[in-house]
């Protein structure tokens, strides 16, 4: 069972086992529902400035990069990479 910090959305996720196409067991974890977050405003990217600067700026979390890429509507911090404005939840409480 794969483990993750307290913190992570996938925490308290239960995790199953599949078979994948190569006959392997391989242990999953599901995707989580997205948080429902309110948006704070919009940030005007910066070249240079990366999702978890921005995360630990505003959320006081850098590890919180993911909430931005939620809000954002984009899998991976890099599909931001070349975003003007970038959405930004409030601090969690």
């Amino acid at each position: 069972m794969p483990a993750f910090d307290a913190k992570s959305r996938y925490a308290n996720l239960e995790t199953y086992a599949i078979v994948d196409a190569r006959g392997r067991v391989v242990t999953v974890v599901p995707v989580p529902d997205a948080p429902a977050q309110p948006l704070l405003g919009y940030h005007l990217r910066k070249q240079g400035e990366r999702i978890d600067h921005l995360a630990s700026a505003y959320l006081a979390d850098a590890a919180g990069y993911w909430r931005i890429c939620e809000l954002d509507d984009v899998m991976l911090p890099e599909s931001l990479s070349e975003a003007r404005e970038i959405a930004i939840p409030t601090k969690s409480k």
